[in-house]
């Protein structure tokens, strides 16, 4: 059995996020906002009915995906792989710090390019070849819809990748919230050939999500 249904959810909120402060693999976890955005969004993830679900194995992710996992009675597979962007010099430093410290390098991180990657740190287009190595196991297993508890960095390289979209134009993705999801379908069904289609993107509690320019900073 192949997937035919692919949920790319980003955890809740954390005191780092509001600071737009790089967290990569530092472990942060929930605050009280983004506990209580795990516990509202979980009766809408659990409504796509994912067969499997599998988290980082951060605490952000992990305990956000408990919140889906048990409303559905199910156990959350953890994979280090699905971790975030290592943000190498970056990681702990706020938004501004980076664009002050490397403007030329930040811009071009943002925007223009998969392959650019923090100092000593990670592409977008490397985290995105980790994490398809789960979905590609998934494929092969016995279940039809999965759900990834996730990091928002992750999910706009991995959803580029998976679209087949020119890595050049990954960057034009917006980040997607806290707690809102991507869901990815196979316009055939079971079809392996047949290639994702992207059946909603930053999908969330609101009706209408406005992008608030850079507020949502992939790698956060």
């Amino acid at each position: 059995m192949t997937l035919e249904r692919l949920v790319l959810m980003r955890h809740g909120q954390t005191d780092w996020n509001v600071a737009f402060r790089m967290q990569g693999h530092s472990n942060i976890a929930l605050n009280a906002v983004g506990r209580s955005q795990a516990v509202a969004a979980a009766p809408s993830v659990a409504a796509l009915a994912p067969g499997v679900i599998v988290s980082s194995d951060l605490d952000r992710a992990h305990d956000t995906a408990l919140e889906v996992a048990a409303l559905l009675g199910q156990k959350v597979l953890i994979d280090k792989r699905l971790r975030e962007t290592h943000m190498g010099q970056w990681e702990g430093l706020t938004r501004d710090d980076v664009v002050t410290g490397w403007p030329g390098e930040w811009a071009q991180w943002r925007t223009t390019s998969a392959h650019k990657s923090p100092p000593d740190g990670e592409s977008r287009w490397q985290v995105a070849q980790r994490a398809n190595q789960v979905v590609t196991e998934l494929d092969a297993g016995n279940t039809d819809s999965a759900l990834l508890v996730v990091h928002g960095g992750l999910i706009v390289g991995l959803t580029g990748l998976l679209l087949d979209l020119p890595d050049a134009v990954w960057g034009h993705l917006i980040g997607v919230n806290n707690c809102h999801w991507v869901v990815l379908h196979r316009l055939d069904g079971a079809d392996i050939t047949s290639g994702w289609r992207l059946h909603s993107y930053n999908a969330g509690l609101a009706s209408v999500v406005i992008p608030g320019g850079e507020d949502e900073v992939p790698g956060a």
